[in-house]
C-alpha cells in the first residue's frame, strides 16, 4: 500500500541504562560488568546501554575499553558525561553518538508548563485490569497509571503522573517522566527490575532485600529516589 507519507516523526519515551565507567583499566571494568551481569543475566541480555565516561582519563585506550565492553553482550548507543576533548573526537571517529545529560535534557526540554501542571487535576487515570505480560509497554502521557493485576518481567510501565501497581511488580515502572519529581509509585508487592521518577533510578539490587515482595512506596525527596513500606 502507497501512503502520502511514506515516513513520519513520533515523540515517544525510552528507557535504557546509563552505566558509569569509573576506572581505566580495562580488564577491571570488563570484570566488574560480567560480575554484574552474572545477578541478572536475563536483565542485562542484550541490553542497550549509555556509557557515562565523566570519570575517564584522556589516558585510555578508548577503542579497546569500548570493545571489551561490547565483548560483554552489552550494546552501546552512545556516550554521555563530561568528555574532554582528546577523547571526544576518537569517540567521534569511532561512530557511536555523544549524547548531552540525560538529566539536562530532561529539565530543558521535558518539564511540564505551569498550565500543563494545572491541567493534571482534569485528567482522569488510566485503569488497566489485566496482567501486563513481558515485552508489553503502557505509555500514559499525563495521568495517573492504575494495575489491578501482575506485572512480568520485561514488561514497562510509563506514566507523566503517579503509577499505582496493586499486584506483582516485576518489571519497570517510571513515573514523573516530564520532569515531575512530586509523582510517587505505589505497589503491593515489589520486585520491579527498575523504578524511576523523573529521571532518577534504582535497580533492583539497589534494594534492600527486607522490602522485596512488600507494600511499598516510591518517592523523591532532596535529589534522591527512595523506597519505603506502607504502613
Amino acid at each position: 500500500m502507497l501512503l502520502n507519507n511514506p515516513i513520519e516523526f513520533q515523540g515517544n519515551v525510552f528507557t535504557f541504562l546509563v552505566l558509569y565507567i569509573k576506572n581505566d583499566t580495562i580488564n577491571i571494568v570488563q570484570k566488574a560488568i560480567f560480575n554484574k551481569i552474572k545477578e541478572s543475566p536475563e536483565f542485562f541480555k542484550r541490553a542497550y546501554i549509555i556509557l557515562n565516561i565523566s570519570y575517564l582519563t584522556p589516558a585510555v585506550n578508548w577503542h579497546d575499553m569500548q570493545q571489551a565492553i561490547t565483548d560483554t553482550g552489552l550494546r552501546i548507543i552512545g556516550v554521555s558525561g563530561y568528555i574532554n576533548c582528546i577523547l571526544k573526537s576518537i569517540i567521534i571517529k569511532s561512530g557511536l553518538p555523544i549524547f548531552n545529560n540525560g538529566k539536562e535534557i530532561l529539565n530543558n526540554i521535558n518539564i511540564l508548563k505551569k498550565t500543563d501542571l494545572l491541567n493534571l487535576k482534569k485528567i482522569k487515570s488510566t485503569v488497566i485490569t489485566q496482567p501486563v505480560r513481558s515485552g508489553q509497554k503502557i505509555y500514559i502521557k499525563y495521568a495517573d497509571l492504575i494495575i489491578l493485576n501482575n506485572v512480568s518481567t520485561g514488561a514497562e510501565l510509563i506514566s507523566g503522573g503517579n503509577i499505582h501497581i496493586y499486584g506483582t511488580m516485576r518489571g519497570r515502572a517510571l513515573a514523573g517522566v516530564h520532569g515531575d519529581r512530586t509523582r510517587n509509585i505505589f505497589c503491593t508487592k515489589y520486585f520491579a527490575e527498575i523504578v524511576s521518577i523523573a529521571g532518577e533510578y534504582l535497580l533492583l539490587d539497589q534494594i534492600t532485600a527486607s522490602l522485596l515482595g512488600c507494600s511499598v512506596y516510591v518517592f523523591f525527596k532532596k535529589n534522591n529516589l527512595y523506597v519505603k513500606p506502607l504502613i
